[in-house]
């Protein structure tokens, strides 16, 4: 017999991450603009773009589409990524 938080942890896919889509994403989600988020990881927003586009991507592959920054933002509080004491 499951209990509903092992029955939720098979059925919520996790997208695997890279150690700096991860940074990139915490950044992106605290900072105003992906223009900030940049320059506080002196790269470009260029450069956050595409992580930010690669991570849709891998959550879309999981099932779990965040098509918004909001969405986004509510995937990686689900999985852990960022607390809300964080924001």
């Amino acid at each position: 017999m499951f209990t509903m938080k092992e029955a939720t942890a098979e059925i919520v896919a996790r997208p695997s991450l890279s150690a700096r889509e991860i940074e990139v994403l915490r950044a992106w989600l605290v900072c105003d603009s992906k223009d900030v988020a940049a320059r506080s990881l002196f790269i470009s927003p260029a450069t956050v773009n595409t992580h930010v586009a690669r991570i849709r991507d891998k959550y879309d592959a999981v099932g779990r589409p965040a098509a918004s920054k909001s969405t986004l933002l509510a995937r990686a509080l689900q999985d852990g990524i960022i607390t809300v004491e964080e924001l």
